[in-house]
């Protein structure tokens, strides 16, 4: 039997954790400039935001399409490696 979400790297990633993550990558600051909402540019916090976030389906799923894209980034920094000498 196959597991449905073996390959959903969302499957067990709770919404705080991705927003904890992406904070702490991008900051506040920059993380409003690609998810643009109130929440993330005025007094942000993770509790609001994730009251909002939780409320808000087009907004979450922005913040889940940069998580995935922050992953592949962060995975190709992880595949890359040092340089070869030739």
């Amino acid at each position: 039997m196959t597991q449905p979400h073996q390959n959903n790297p969302l499957h067990g990633v709770t919404l705080a954790m991705m927003l904890e993550q992406l904070v702490d990558h991008y900051g506040w600051d920059e993380l409003s400039q690609f998810v643009q909402v109130r929440c993330f540019i005025f007094d942000p916090s993770i509790k609001s935001s994730l009251q909002f976030l939780r409320k808000t389906p087009w907004a979450r799923a922005k913040v889940e399409a940069l998580y995935l894209d922050f992953l592949a980034e962060k995975d190709s920094e992880a595949n890359a490696g040092p340089p070869t000498l030739i």
